[in-house]
């Protein structure tokens, strides 16, 4: 009997022919030359060990068993941040967002999408703009780092330029994504110097680094590591100085005590929106802030979507409509800003139910409470003698690194989690000129005696 090779009508690259005419055409030799960005080190150069097949219930069985080595943050008190936050969820959040209304139809592709869930999203998009103080936000990115991302890109068009100046200490897993979006646009990051002692921002540095060919300034307010930027303004006025924008990344739930970016010069803000009634979920998904200033050039440059408020035709009622669609899938593909091909509209959702059950006054009075936390934590620490809390001499807000004077910070947090404590993150492998050290985070969730209970098992550890 003739041997015929496997083909499926809906896997393209089963037929050998298909996927043998798709390199043809893409004028490559080998899938593999697909991946030739990805480093060698990560690329799997055999076949999966997958074992046998399994049956439904064997699967089931198989997979709960792994499942059941998991621990949450309600068996176990969790310290860790550095990008998504532990935060309390009203119980009011979860219900509006599981109506079936939204669920359903939570991704909105096409302008005919419900008055109800475009209402929702222009809510947001005012909240939002309200705690900023920027004028525009768009509905809405995927999380902070693609955010950036995007924002760099938007500074490029804008200025016609392609370099962006980031801070050491920024998150390094938002510097990749940037570096991810410039490369095709044959832009590059400029890394500008920060103080060892303070973490402000070498203003000296930042000067020497910005030029012509920089499309905009980057800086965390909050930082990565915990530390407040005091010197905003300056940053802002060296950046214009030098015809670049100034890109701003906040952590939405600083917002109730410290300046929004939009009153110190921010051109576009980018942020995290999961701290605002979106759960940690292993990482996502998340919800990327995108914002801008009233400059009509800004906002066609903008990623993503607008939602607009207008009236019927009779003037009678309120209407809302996409504004703005530079899409890929809405306009002419050479045309869009962006390939953003769906968004986070769910999680947008969830938090402008949480903003508008908080109010200002609930904000602020959130704001008050994680750094009172902060504050007590560092305090608690850093009356351990084997431990630097912080090592940063500046106000902090929700996180802060502790340095570990004679112990490895990894083999540190493994005897912590012995004790049912989830300790941070190891920065090391980050910032190895911290030495060894712990990002180390505390919100509204962390009890005074979970605190106190790290600090005296720290120090017991240490011993």
């Amino acid at each position: 009997m003739k041997h015929t090779v496997f083909s499926h009508p809906f896997i393209a690259n089963s037929a050998t022919a298909d996927w043998k005419s798709m390199l043809s055409g893409l004028r490559i030799k080998s899938i593999q030359d697909l991946y030739s960005d990805v480093p060698a080190k990560f690329l799997l150069r055999r076949k999966l060990n997958l074992g046998d097949p399994l049956s439904e219930l064997e699967t089931f069985n198989h997979v709960s068993r792994i499942l059941a080595n998991n621990r949450s943050y309600r068996e176990m008190s969790v310290f860790v941040g550095a990008g998504t936050w532990l935060h309390y969820i009203p119980a009011a959040v979860s219900e509006a967002i599981s109506r079936s209304e939204f669920v359903t139809s939570y991704t909105q592709y096409q302008p005919e999408a419900s008055q109800g869930m475009l209402m929702a999203l222009f809510e947001y998009q005012s909240l939002m703009a309200e705690l900023l103080e920027m004028d525009v936000v768009n509905a809405s990115m995927y999380d902070w780092a693609t955010a950036l991302g995007e924002a760099g890109r938007m500074s490029a068009r804008l200025t016609r330029r392609r370099e962006v100046v980031v801070p050491r200490f920024a998150s390094p897993e938002r510097r990749g994504t940037l570096q991810t979006y410039l490369d095709p646009i044959g832009g590059r990051m400029v890394e500008a110097a920060q103080s060892k002692e303070s973490g402000q921002i070498v203003l000296e540095s930042l000067k020497e680094h910005v030029s012509s060919d920089t499309a905009a300034v980057y800086l965390e307010n909050p930082s990565y590591l915990g530390f407040l930027e005091t010197q905003v303004t300056a940053v802002a006025e060296i950046s214009h100085d030098a015809g670049a924008l100034f890109i701003v990344g906040v952590d939405p739930t600083s917002l109730g005590i410290i300046k929004p970016p939009g009153d110190y010069g921010a051109d576009i803000v980018v942020g995290e929106g999961q701290p605002f009634g979106n759960p940690v979920n292993f990482g996502g998904p998340l919800l990327g802030i995108l914002a801008c200033r009233n400059d009509l050039k800004m906002i066609r440059a903008m990623p993503g979507r607008i939602i607009g408020m207008t009236t019927t035709v009779d003037e009678t009622q309120r209407a809302f409509v996409m504004s703005l669609q530079t899409r890929e899938q809405h306009i002419r593909r050479g045309e869009a800003t962006s390939n953003i091909c769906t968004n986070n509209a769910l999680c947008a959702l969830a938090s402008a139910v949480y903003l508008s059950l908080l109010g200002k006054n609930g904000v602020q009075e959130l704001s008050k409470h994680i750094l009172a936390k902060t504050k007590y934590a560092i305090e608690r620490f850093s009356a351990i003698g084997t431990v630097e809390a912080p090592l940063f001499k500046a106000p902090h807000f929700k996180e802060f690194t502790l340095g570990l004077k004679d112990r490895h910070a990894d083999d540190v947090l493994r005897e912590l989690l012995k004790h049912e404590i989830c300790g941070g993150k190891s920065l090391a492998p980050e910032f190895p000129e911290l030495g060894e050290s712990v990002l180390v985070c505390v919100t509204e969730l962390h009890s005074k005696q979970q605190i106190d209970n790290y600090v005296e098992t720290l120090d017991k550890i240490l011993g």
